[in-house]
């Protein structure tokens, strides 16, 4: 949360040069509050451990927050119920015009195809199109990330020699930024994927920037100036065993694969992993709950279009 501090206190200069959250109290007497609406495009096999593990991390905030799962219509979910969908899941169609604070789109296991031979990629675009003027602020994840910066930027994505597997530190790129906001100055986080985007692409795009990179795993978090859309690379959201079950999955399927690096103790896969990475992963998103707190319209009707 904000910290509601006299206008004329020195610190407020200071903690607003390091983007540190303040409200001066001329604009605390006269805030409304409401919760935020926050839209998740789950594309990811297994919904609900997606669900849990979204709305874990977006519950570690003291805001409100009003969640609606979408599920693109042009997809048959072979790992979801469809009565799973039909309960809890609305289509584009249905909130198309709607507004929101926030928007979320995930990983999904399609990496290795090309986006036009992806089964929804059509209508993909059409959310992330609408989001530029019907959502403040969209966080991108994984292969999110990747569509996302291919449709808005152009910027393609390479498969890489081996996967990505496993727990990589990560640096700060950019300091005092609100979003790596009371990180440490390295953190860890999951990385599962068999492809990556790449810094010089990024660099560019004049209004990209990145945040976050790993000397191993790559780029990290990038996101244009005010925060509107931001792309992770990695899956901070990923829980103790979920690296486990994916390394076990490809196993069981014959697949090549390597340990996750980083994860298992003594790289023994019958040890239970440890979970150095939850903090941050927490941290980023009540970071990222707090920005757009902050700066999007009470009235979402007066959300402003992203141009």
């Amino acid at each position: 949360m904000p910290v509601k501090i006299p206008d004329d206190l020195p610190a407020v200069k200071v903690l607003e040069e390091e983007n540190i959250f303040v409200m001066p109290e001329s604009r605390a007497f006269t805030q409304d509050i409401r919760p935020l609406q926050i839209a998740i495009v789950n594309i990811m096999p297994k919904k609900s451990v997606t669900e849990t593990q979204l709305l874990r991390l977006l519950s570690n905030s003291p805001l409100q927050a009003a969640v609606t799962f979408l599920h693109p219509r042009s997809h048959t979910s072979k790992n979801t119920a469809p009565e799973h969908l039909a309960k809890f899941y609305k289509n584009f169609e249905d909130v198309k015009e709607a507004k929101f604070d926030c928007l979320i789109i995930t990983g999904a296991p399609v990496e290795t195809i090309d986006f036009s031979a992806v089964a929804y990629w059509n209508e993909l675009q059409e959310i992330m199109e609408w989001s530029r003027s019907h959502v403040y602020s969209s966080l991108h994840i994984c292969w999110g990330a990747q569509a996302g910066l291919y449709h808005h930027y152009g910027i393609p994505k390479y498969a890489t020699s081996q996967k990505i597997f496993g727990i990589f530190p990560h640096k700060i790129i950019e300091q005092h930024n609100s979003l790596l906001c009371g990180f440490d100055d390295v953190f860890l986080a999951p990385h599962s994927r068999h492809t990556e985007v790449r810094r010089e692409d990024i660099l560019k795009i004049s209004s990209l920037r990145i945040l976050s990179e790993s000397d191993t795993a790559g780029v990290f978090i990038v996101s244009i100036k005010d925060d509107r859309q931001i792309f992770i690379t990695g899956h901070p959201e990923y829980d103790q065993m979920t690296l486990k079950d994916e390394y076990e999955r490809d196993i069981s399927k014959g697949l090549p694969t390597s340990l996750p690096v980083n994860y298992f103790p003594d790289n023994d896969h019958y040890k239970i992993p440890m979970v150095n990475w939850r903090s941050h992963a927490s941290l980023l998103f009540a970071n990222w709950l707090n920005i757009v707190y902050q700066k999007t319209p009470f009235d979402l009707n007066n959300l402003e279009p992203l141009v």
